[in-house]
């Protein structure tokens, strides 16, 4: 079993930054695809993964360039990095991580998630 907690989310102006992280604990993270998504009303998207060893990331169009997602297996967290922010990225962020090492862009196929965290970004 794995719990997963979010934080780092809060209320930020159009342009600034905020970096959310995944803490992991139960059991080790480091085999674990992690997936970042976003739930906004009527809209759930994935926004970012990252597989177990850091070799494969992927984003969603509206945030290449501007969003960077990295783990740190020796402190069970991963995290996305979020920078030039928009009011369209206002949502609740949540981490969900899969047994199969590598991330999906379906959010069915995770094992665990995280409770969320809210992101709002004031115009």
């Amino acid at each position: 079993q794995v719990q997963l907690v979010e934080s780092g989310g809060g209320l930020v102006q159009a342009g600034g930054s905020l970096r959310l992280s995944c803490a992991a604990s139960g059991r080790a993270f480091s085999g674990y695809g992690v997936g970042w998504f976003r739930q906004a009303p009527g809209k759930r998207e994935f926004v970012a993964g990252i597989s177990w060893d850091h070799g494969n990331t992927r984003y969603v169009d509206s945030v290449k360039g501007r969003f960077t997602v990295s783990r740190d297996n020796t402190k069970n967290t991963v995290y996305l990095q979020m920078n030039s922010l928009k009011p369209e990225d206002t949502a609740v962020y949540y981490c969900a991580a899969s047994r199969n090492l590598y991330y999906y862009v379906d959010y069915e196929k995770y094992d665990y998630w995280g409770q969320g965290t809210q992101v709002t970004v004031s115009s």
